[in-house]
């Protein structure tokens, strides 16, 4: 039986402090209920002594320090698992959002789940196929990757999270993969268009959607993506599944991070976020990855928008110093009605050279993408040319370079939401690409694959023409 407390002391926004306690640990689950029979939750944020601090989940507003209970749980938040999460949509504190999702559990685990050993993981080196050329082509995912997406407000990332969770797959033999959707402080709208959209196209089958709304606790947004990457360690290690996690949107868990850290009176750190903020991202951006002698994967792609798509500002920053590499989406590109917009220049995945290459994508990969890089950073130097100087001011191979950044945009990084283009596509669209230059300007990609792949499409005349 446990013990039941009446002794609030003091509250203050969301927290409330109850005095006289007994064997209360960090982050215990509570149980609040109010006089008039109605339950709240909470989690202890601190004890000091026989005090234990409490946030409550649903707000404190009502709650009357004479007639309300208080009992500890005496364990953490847990999520309830079974395979039967395939297919399913849960709250952000891991709860069926509906009878229809509700399973039968074969274990529970707590949601912060065990540090992985740095000795036993095992380094990523495999190649995750996304339909998106822009990503596939020239900043590869890799199984075990962490490749957060830049983007700013207004920018369609929502459509490209959607697109990527639905087109995600793992090439070669067949192996079983699965997609963790964690979405964070969302509107309903927004909820009901990422629940249609799987379902429709028959995505929702193979994946798994933890979605906290806007108007839910900050506290819940907290555990949100933990209740994710939770579900995600099972599908991964205990059922030998590659599970790709989407993470949206990281600003929001980090607003929320901010809320709660204001509350408690902390010290903040820049910009007002808590000084801890990395430490607390690093303790989620670090359950990505292989495990030795485990099957299973996991692959994460955080989303977080910039505000006034400042790259410097404290979560962009501290998000690239943990994670991989970035992609970043334009709003230059978005303005001219490229879709994804995403910047190939300032974009990086650093373990891209892990990925690709015979056997894995295909053998001219890597000199590719260095010749389509090279003469994109080239394209735009001279467009920025011509808007000082003129186009008159320009020379023949500069205007080549002029119209392969225009072509290279509209055809190659601009695509349909629901096209799903193979990485053999994608490298055969940069080889026709690249087939406008004279041989002599192809300085980045070896002979060999040159006198393979270049007559291919230097003969078809569209793509001889500027």
């Amino acid at each position: 039986m446990l013990k039941e407390y009446r002794s609030i002391t003091n509250i203050a926004g969301p927290l409330l402090v109850v005095e006289g306690v007994e064997g209360v640990k960090y982050e215990e689950l509570v149980e609040i209920r109010l006089g008039d029979q109605d339950l709240r939750n909470g989690r202890v944020l601190e004890v000091q002594g026989d005090k234990a601090l409490v946030q409550v989940f649903e707000g404190t507003r009502g709650i009357d320090t004479e007639e309300t209970r208080v009992r500890f749980i005496g364990r953490g938040i847990h999520m309830y698992l079974s395979q039967d999460i395939l297919g399913k949509v849960f709250t952000g504190l891991g709860k069926p959002r509906t009878s229809f999702d509700q399973i039968l559990p074969e274990k529970s685990l707590d949601i912060n789940g065990s540090p992985i050993n740095p000795f036993s993981r095992d380094y990523p080196d495999e190649f995750i196929q996304t339909g998106i050329s822009a990503i596939d082509g020239l900043n590869t995912l890799v199984r075990g990757q962490k490749l957060p997406i830049f983007t700013g407000s207004g920018l369609p990332h929502n459509k490209i999270a959607a697109q990527i969770a639905r087109q995600s797959a793992v090439l070669g033999k067949k192996e079983e993969f699965a997609v963790v959707f964690v979405a964070m402080g969302i509107t309903f709208e927004e909820s009901e268009y990422f629940i249609d959209d799987f379902r429709k196209t028959g995505a929702l089958e193979r994946a798994v959607l933890i979605l906290n709304l806007a108007d839910d606790p900050a506290i819940e947004r907290i555990a949100t993506p933990r209740v994710g990457l939770t579900c995600a360690e099972y599908l991964a290690f205990e059922k030998d599944m590659h599970v790709l996690v989407i993470l949206t949107d990281m600003t929001n868990y980090c607003e929320a991070l901010k809320e709660i850290s204001a509350a408690r009176k902390e010290v903040p750190g820049r910009r007002g976020y808590p000084g801890y903020m990395y430490t607390d991202l690093a303790t989620i951006y670090e359950r990505a990855g292989r495990i030795k002698n485990k099957k299973g994967s996991i692959t994460q792609i955080p989303i977080l928008t910039m505000p006034e798509d400042d790259k410097t500002h404290p979560i962009p920053d501290l998000t690239g110093y943990i994670t991989e590499g970035q992609i970043i989406l334009s709003r230059s590109l978005h303005k001219k009605k490229i879709s994804p917009p995403i910047d190939v220049l300032p974009s990086l995945s650093r373990l891209k050279d892990k990925g690709i290459g015979k056997g894995k994508t295909r053998q001219d990969h890597a000199d590719l993408f260095n010749q389509l890089y090279a003469a994109y950073a080239r394209g735009k130097e001279v467009q920025e040319l011509a808007v000082i100087l003129g186009e008159a001011a320009l020379t023949d191979i500069d205007k080549l370079y002029y119209k392969f950044a225009e072509k290279f945009e509209m055809q190659y990084v601009s695509q349909g939401d629901y096209e799903n283009r193979s990485i053999d596509f994608t490298l055969d669209l940069g080889w026709k690409l690249l087939s406008v230059f004279p041989r002599e300007e192809l300085k980045r990609i070896r002979d060999e694959y040159l006198d393979s792949y270049l007559p291919r499409f230097a003969e078809k005349e569209e793509f001889q023409k500027v």
